[in-house]
């Protein structure tokens, strides 16, 4: 199982994947879930991945392969997010084609999300999540962000706080919370989170950051989150059987 989320705002996006692959007492392993393709000055596209780690790395592989081979299309050359997302789509579709049967043979579904994110010249920001089958939604200002994997624990901080005035850096905060909260809740999901923060025409993918064990800022917040629950909860009236 994994943890992604995305976020997406009139001045930015904010995405993060959590590393963990198999959570286990034997074993645990540790694979990058995001994927940044990007152009100096001209475009900054994220993909994070959710479900079978052999598909995620084969969709990228193909992809990256595009682009290394000048393949028309490919994630450089595209002229809009939409077309973006219909290429990553098409992806998947021919890792489908070539996987599926195998996996059905060995009784494992053929299981994959992907959040695909960032900006072309020309146009704004946009975030789209593109489901197994190669289809897609986009994100919307009623719905300005996408989860994949283990979703349910870390939503409500999302739904609570992200809206149409939040800024880039309170979303971080709140992306980083909802993952503390849903580290706590499921094993499967765990450090190191890869980060990214986007900041509209930029075309600069460089706020990309890798939160591991050891980071301060991350075990503070944590910390004080939790500090904070346990004292509002404790300022909460006592209910009372007799109203």
């Amino acid at each position: 199982m994994t943890y992604c989320v995305a976020v997406l705002l009139e001045t930015g996006l904010v995405m993060a994947s959590d590393s963990r692959t198999n959570a286990g007492v034997d074993h645990v392993a540790t694979f990058p879930k995001m994927t940044i393709f990007s152009k100096p000055d001209e475009r900054v596209i994220a993909m994070l991945t959710a479900g079978n780690l052999a598909i995620s790395q084969a969709v990228a592989s193909l992809l990256q392969k595009q682009i290394q081979e000048n393949i028309e299309p490919n994630l450089h050359t595209v002229s809009s997010m939409g077309d973006a997302a219909r290429l990553v789509g098409d992806a998947l579709r021919a890792v489908h084609a070539e996987d599926a049967e195998h996996l059905r043979k060995h009784a494992a579904d053929f299981n994959q999300s992907i959040l695909l994110g960032g900006q072309i010249a020309g146009e704004r920001p946009r975030l789209m999540n593109i489901y197994a089958a190669g289809n897609f939604i986009e994100a919307v200002a009623e719905t300005p962000y996408f989860q994949i994997g283990e979703t349910k624990y870390g939503k409500p901080i999302l739904d609570r706080i992200i809206g149409n005035r939040s800024n880039l850096n309170e979303v971080t905060k709140c992306v980083l919370i909802s993952f503390d909260s849903t580290i706590r809740s499921n094993l499967s999901v765990g450090l190191p989170i890869d980060l990214l923060q986007y900041n509209t025409d930029s075309f600069d993918a460089s706020n990309k950051r890798r939160i591991a064990d050891d980071n301060l800022y991350f075990n503070q917040l944590r910390k004080s989150w939790a500090e904070g629950l346990k004292r509002v909860f404790a300022e909460l009236p006592e209910f009372d059987f007799k109203a």
